[in-house]
């Protein structure tokens, strides 16, 4: 199953990919919400009901493409929840050891964009660098899960660009000032359905490209904490509630470790691509 967040005549909606036009529910059920967030928190079977009604739908339901603008996928989720160094070579460019607990951050909901929306480099800092990362839904609440449980809460997967401006990053001992700038958040586009991916989305290739240059090439079976672990690491001290959305960390690549750093500017497009999940596009702004 995929969905995706859109506008379309000003109005929210969800809607589900169908070859090169996108199912908008609301024309086909009333009663599915046009939140996301919402659709997940009724649980699977509402998901399932949803997507079969949009393989059902008459062509009246349809909306081109190209008139719809992506939103983050879920809006406003309880928590978004960040794992550093979660791949051992992007630890080590760091010139720090792998981690041997998560490292654990969170970004707001403010800072969040959806597909082909501007990342926003902001006027303070030139050090807005990008990281590509595999995120996870959950569908269902979350507490003290066993390990071997783990994957039974996530509902499904999808794709982030945790612009990061490093500077600020590195002004506290913690990091969240520089995950947190408005409109740096890349999310989405679809969501997929975490029975169409391998168990815990391990073994997908990962890849960030700037302009086209390929700057990030890695596999989600580099994990340090992999899935099942993260979603018994974390249950442990807080309740995961359905659309919370745990961003799985980033790989080696990333541009302020390069030699002259690579930071992105105006007029840059950064693309995240997973393997079975697709292509995160973001055209870089400078604020204004």
């Amino acid at each position: 199953m995929r969905f995706v967040s859109f506008l379309h005549d000003g109005k929210q909606r969800i809607g589900c990919p169908v070859g090169e036009n996108m199912v908008d529910l609301s024309k086909v059920d009333s009663d599915i919400p046009t939140d996301f967030g919402l659709l997940i928190a009724q649980g699977p079977q509402a998901l399932s009901a949803a997507h079969a009604a949009a393989q059902a739908a008459s062509s009246d339901a349809y909306v081109a493409v190209e008139d719809i603008s992506y939103l983050p996928l879920i809006a406003q989720p309880s928590k978004i929840i960040c794992i550093g160094r979660n791949y051992a070579a992007h630890a080590k460019e760091g010139g720090v050891e792998p981690p041997s607990y998560p490292e654990i951050f969170y970004r707001g909901a403010s800072s969040l964009i959806g597909h082909n929306q501007p990342i926003i480099k902001p006027l303070c800092s030139d050090k807005l660098d990008y990281e590509a990362e595999l995120v996870a839904i959950i569908g269902k609440r979350a507490r003290h899960v066993a390990i071997e449980d783990g994957l039974d809460y996530i509902a499904g997967y999808a794709i982030f660009n945790d612009g990061t401006l490093r500077d600020y990053q590195r002004k506290s001992s913690q990091w969240t000032i520089g995950k947190n700038f408005d409109n740096t958040g890349a999310f989405g586009p679809e969501f997929v359905s975490a029975d169409e991916l391998p168990a815990g989305a391990t073994g997908l290739r990962i890849q960030s490209r700037l302009n086209g240059r390929v700057m990030q090439d890695a596999n989600t079976s580099d994990f340090i904490f992999p899935m099942d672990d993260l979603i018994a690491k974390l249950s442990e001290c807080m309740t995961l509630e359905p659309g919370d959305v745990i961003v799985t960390g980033t790989p080696a690549g990333v541009g302020y470790v390069r030699t002259p750093p690579v930071f992105m500017q105006e007029g840059d497009v950064c693309e995240v691509e997973i393997e079975g999940i697709g292509i995160l596009r973001s055209p870089i702004l400078n604020e204004v």
